[in-house]
This record gives structure tokens, C-alpha cells and sequence, in this order.
């Protein structure tokens, strides 16, 4: 069947050619930059880490020992002081995930169902609300950085100078403090994200919901309960897993709030493989934990989606 002919500009009619090849066409440079850019380090990376590149071996990687898996048997060995530093590495990620992830969801929820209802000066809140998630991430933190600072930073002088609740002016930035600051601006940081995604969802719940339940004598936490919760469960289930992997593989926030060294109870294994590679010099090493960390990753996210989809199956 020859498709209807296509007016040119003068006037004349041609007739119409479909080319389907087109679409494919105009995908490749797109595809082009996600396999020079994504795919092909992700490939390379798993073949150091069969290798004991060092930094002897920079100048020509071929010449590199051939060790097959021994980079990820001294990477799981949690008797050795490799395999003990990775573990504690990864349980101060896990319970530093879960924190961020459960109060980041909390208050975006939070504030997601304050600004549902319209009052004077909405929209302005909403603009300070976004101010985190729409600033750049280096100077956000390097002000947190400041804001840690012992002697000089704002957080001492209001708990310790103003509010006096503290006996002496705290480390914020090294020690067992250093978690609760990197919790605070992971947190701070991450919220809004939740906010606004879930400021969207909240669009698609009909009002006349809330109406008929206030008639019925619902309260406004039975409201929430009943209706807000259940009507973002679909949002939610993907607001959850994004937060969990900007999370767990958040790079830029321990890396400019602590340097090249985090402290030993903020060491979250993003760090911990950049040191492992890039300080140690130990790239093979690295490379193999962080094909772990994609494993573990790419596992969770599967058993997730398996759990959601069939809790989802069942509803229906």
C-alpha cells in the first residue's frame, strides 16, 4: 500500500517514502555515548579485577598477573584484614542506607501532605523545600563542611555556645560523630527528591476522597492511613529503590565532607573501593569489589521487584 503523497512547499505533491530504519538511525549516537561511557568501563573493570594490577603495572596493564578470582577471595576472606575492613565497610553503608532512606521518605512524606491542601505562601515553600535537591552537590556539602567545623562552625556555635547543650564543642568531622554529620546532609540532600515525587503522586488522588471520608467521620490521620498511603503505594515502591541506590553508591557527598580518608565509622564502601584503588594503588582489588558491589546491588534490586510485583499480584 503506497502511503498518501506529501505536499512540498511550492505546491507540488511527491510521493511519501517511510524508511524504517529511521528510528534505529537517529538512536545510534545515543547508544554510541552509552556504550563508550557506561558499558565499556564496566567491561574493562571486571577484567582488572582478575588481575593484579598495581601500580607497577600502569604504564602496561597486559603485562599484569593473570590471579582469576583471587582478588574476590582475599575480598570475602573476613578472617584477613582486607575482608574485615570491606565488611565493616559495607554494614556502616547498610545501616547508613536504611537511616537516610527512612528519614528522607519520612519527612518528604511529611511535607508532601502539609503542602496538599492550597494556603498562602504554598508556593514559596515549595521553592525553599527544592533549594537542596536544586543546589550543586559539591557546594552544598562544602558548606555542611564549614558548618562542621569545630571551632569556627555554625553547628557548635548554636549546641554548644547558644543552646549549651553540649559540655564541650564536639569533632564533627572525624570520630564516631562523623556518622551523624554525613547522615545529616545525606538526609538533607535526599529529602526533597522524595518530597517532590511524592508532591506529584499526591495529584493523582481525587479530592472528593477526602471529602466523603471527612463526612463519614474520618479523622485526618485516618485519612493518611486510609487513603494518602495507599493511593502513593505505586510511588513509593519506586521512590524507595532510587533513593536506596543514589544511597548506597553515594560518592561526592562522604568524598567532600571527609577528603580522600573517611573516618572509620562514616567509611561507606564507595570510599572505601576509591581508596582501595586509587590511594593503595591496588586497581585489581578494587575492581573486584566493586564488581561485588554490582552484584549485591543488581540482587537486591531483583529480589525487590520480585517481592513488589507479586505483593502487587496478590492485591490485584
Amino acid at each position: 500500500m503506497r502511503s498518501a503523497p506529501i505536499r512540498s512547499a511550492s505546491g507540488r505533491s511527491r510521493p511519501g517514502r517511510y524508511r524504517p530504519s529511521l528510528p534505529y538511525l537517529l538512536l545510534l549516537p545515543a547508544l554510541a555515548l552509552e556504550l563508550l561511557i557506561h558499558l565499556v568501563p564496566m567491561v574493562v573493570g571486571i577484567v582488572m579485577s582478575f588481575s593484579r594490577l598495581t601500580q607497577f603495572f600502569i604504564r602496561d596493564w597486559s603485562a599484569a598477573p593473570w590471579t582469576g578470582l583471587g582478588n574476590y577471595r582475599t575480598a570475602v576472606d573476613f578472617s584477613a584484614p582486607v575482608g574485615r575492613s570491606l565488611l565493616h565497610s559495607f554494614s556502616v553503608t547498610c545501616t547508613f542506607t536504611v537511616l537516610s532512606v527512612g528519614l528522607s521518605w519520612l519527612i518528604g512524606t511529611a511535607a508532601a501532605i502539609f503542602m496538599q491542601d492550597a494556603f498562602k505562601g504554598r508556593g514559596l515553600l515549595r521553592a525553599a523545600f527544592l533549594l537542596p535537591y536544586a543546589l550543586p552537590v559539591y557546594a552544598a556539602v562544602i558548606t555542611w563542611s564549614f558548618m562542621f567545623q569545630r571551632d569556627t562552625g555554625l553547628i557548635n556555635h548554636v549546641l554548644h555556645d547558644q543552646l549549651h547543650l553540649t559540655s564541650d564543642r564536639p569533632f564533627w568531622l572525624i570520630g564516631d560523630n562523623s556518622f551523624a554529620a554525613l547522615l545529616t546532609v545525606s538526609v538533607w540532600k535526599s529529602w526533597p527528591f522524595a518530597f517532590l515525587t511524592l508532591t506529584a503522586g499526591l495529584q493523582n488522588i481525587p479530592r472528593e476522597l477526602y471529602e466523603a471520608a471527612a463526612m463519614d467521620g474520618a479523622g485526618v490521620w485516618q485519612q493518611i492511613r486510609r487513603i494518602t498511603l495507599p493511593s502513593l503505594r505505586p510511588v513509593n515502591l519506586v521512590l524507595v529503590l532510587v533513593l536506596f541506590l543514589w544511597t548506597f553508591n553515594d560518592f561526592n557527598t562522604p568524598y567532600v565532607l571527609f577528603g580522600r580518608s573517611a573516618p572509620e565509622a562514616a567509611d561507606l564502601i564507595s570510599v572505601h573501593i576509591y581508596q582501595s584503588s586509587f590511594v593503595t594503588w591496588n586497581f585489581g582489588s578494587g575492581s573486584a569489589m566493586s564488581v561485588l558491589l554490582l552484584l549485591f546491588l543488581l540482587l537486591v534490586t531483583a529480589a525487590y521487584l520480585f517481592a513488589t510485583s507479586r505483593r502487587k499480584g496478590a492485591d490485584d
